[in-house]
């Protein structure tokens, strides 16, 4: 699927007039953003801006206070983090998040969870009942494994492998929920430019395998230029421009958020 064509999709996020306050602090300002079925939608602004805010609040961690949010139509504002996910959103986080003293085949199984329903009948009877439900989720993490190409490392902790693959393993586990809008929150934080290559390429392959929507939290322009059918700047909880990538990344009130007004650089 090409980016015009993309660029065609129903509407699966909707953030109509979010606002977030923290104490006296507005961290987010009347933000509206719409994401599209299959399109990977760029989030960018400096520190501070409010990206993460506005992903906590559409994951169901920091609700908003004012203003709507809807996935598929449906209103999620207020929904738990464990709804959220059982309805089809996952995310990565900017600090890896992955449980140490385990392998990675096991944190990937961990994505596994909304589908585990634990049930006493169902131990008592393991061999017909309980084997089967965890032979196909262990048959689905193989698949991302796979996809992901996590082979050579999916029986080692995931303490001893470098940042770049426990960023794979994180989005593994992210893919392993099954979800159809992926949230990615820095994905490419403290990658060298050759693990920042293999991520794109995989964040690539996830979405077109997988046909998932995907809003992409990312200070690397290059990647966002490169991957994004369209981007939302924010700047102090504002948003500032929207459109296409590479258009939105030149707008001057961008560069000016980024670096300042000429006198403040010089």
């Amino acid at each position: 699927m090409n980016r015009e064509e993309r660029n065609r999709g129903e509407n699966v996020l909707e953030c109509e007039a979010v606002s977030r306050w923290f104490g006296g602090l507005q961290a987010l300002k009347d933000i509206s953003v719409t994401v599209k079925q299959g399109e990977i939608f760029g989030l960018v602004g400096p520190n501070g801006s409010g990206k993460t805010t506005l992903v906590n609040a559409v994951t169901g961690f920091y609700p908003p206070q004012s203003g709507t949010i809807r996935f598929e139509g449906q209103q999620i504002n207020g929904m738990k983090p464990y709804r959220v996910a059982s309805i089809g959103i996952a995310r990565t986080f900017q600090n890896v998040a992955l449980f140490k003293g385990m392998s990675v085949l096991e944190n990937i199984l961990l994505g596994r969870h909304t589908f585990m329903k634990p049930s006493m009948l169902a131990s008592l009877f393991y061999w017909t009942w309980a084997q089967k439900e965890e032979i196909a989720h262990r048959r689905k993490v193989e698949e991302i494994i796979d996809l992901l190409q996590l082979e050579s490392v999916r029986d080692e902790p995931v303490d001893v492998i470098p940042l770049g693959m426990q960023k794979r393993v994180e989005l593994a586990r992210a893919l392993a929920a099954e979800p159809r809008f992926l949230v990615l929150d820095e994905p490419m934080a403290g990658m060298n430019q050759e693990e920042k290559e293999y991520m794109v390429r995989f964040i690539l392959d996830a979405q077109e395998a997988l046909n998932l929507s995907v809003l992409l939290i990312e200070h690397h322009m290059d990647v966002v230029t490169a991957i994004c059918d369209r981007v939302v700047v924010l700047t102090n909880g504002r948003k500032i421009v929207e459109g296409p990538a590479r258009e939105a990344i030149n707008d001057p009130a961008v560069i000016e958020a980024y670096i300042g007004k000429p006198k403040d650089a010089a």
